[in-house]
C-alpha cells in the first residue's frame, strides 16, 4: 500500500472514531456528587499505570483514551488551518498534490511531535487559529497554553526559481533548535505566473 494512502487511512480512522468511544462509569469510583460533571478546563491525561479504567486524582479524572482524542482534535484543527491558508483559488489548482502529499506528511509530523512530547504535555498543547494571509508564511503554530510559548511553527513559503516559476515550499520550525532550521515537509509547483495571495 502506498505510504500516502496508508497515512490518509490512519488519519481518517482517527477522525471517524473521534468521540465515538465513551467510557462507562465505574461503580467503585469515588467521585463526589458535586464533582460529577467535569468542566472543559479540567486537564485529562493518561493514567500512569496504563490501565483502561478511569482513576481519580484530586479534581481530575484521567481517561487513557483522551490522549488519542486530543491528538485527533489537533490534527483536525491543523488540517482546517492548512486548507484555510491556501484559500479557494490556490487550493483549486493544487488540491490533489496537497491532499495526497503535503497534508498527510504534515499530519504525520504533528502526530510525531505530540507522541515525543508525551501524554503529560499533550493536554496543554493548542493550535493557533489564524493563518497569515497575503504573503505571510504562517500556516499554524503549536503552542503551550501554560506559557503561551510556541512548540512548533508550520509555514509555507513561495519560491520563484529561474526558468521554472513558482513553488510552494511547506516546512516547519521547532523550538528545540530555536526555530532556526527548516524541516522540510514537501513542495508543490504552481506555475510561471504569480500565485494569488494566501487565503484569497
Amino acid at each position: 500500500m502506498k505510504l500516502w494512502l496508508r497515512r490518509m487511512f490512519v488519519f481518517f480512522v482517527a477522525i471517524m472514531t473521534f468521540g465515538l468511544y465513551i467510557p462507562s462509569a465505574q461503580p467503585d469510583s469515588k467521585v463526589n456528587d458535586e464533582k460529577n460533571i467535569l468542566s472543559s478546563s479540567k486537564i485529562v491525561e493518561e493514567n500512569d499505570e496504563g490501565s483502561d479504567s478511569p482513576t481519580e486524582d484530586g479534581d481530575c479524572v484521567h481517561y487513557p483514551e483522551e490522549k488519542e482524542s486530543k491528538t485527533a482534535l489537533l490534527a483536525k484543527q491543523a488540517r482546517e488551518q492548512a486548507i484555510a491558508k491556501l484559500g479557494p483559488r490556490i487550493l483549486e489548482q493544487v488540491e490533489d498534490d496537497f491532499m495526497e502529499v503535503i497534508l498527510p506528511t504534515m499530519e504525520e509530523v504533528l502526530t510525531t511531535l505530540l507522541v515525543e512530547a508525551g501524554s503529560q504535555e499533550v493536554p496543554y498543547f493548542m493550535i493557533t487559529d489564524q493563518p497569515a494571509d497575503g504573503y505571510g508564511e504562517k500556516i499554524f503554530h503549536v503552542y503551550d497554553v501554560r506559557n503561551d510559548m510556541d512548540i512548533a511553527r508550520f509555514h509555507v513559503r513561495r519560491d520563484k526559481r529561474p526558468l521554472e516559476g513558482y513553488w510552494f515550499n511547506f516546512h516547519y520550525h521547532l523550538s528545540k533548535d530555536h526555530f532556526e532550521k527548516h524541516h522540510e515537509i514537501g513542495e508543490i509547483y504552481w506555475s510561471k505566473d504569480d500565485p494569488p495571495k494566501w487565503m484569497a
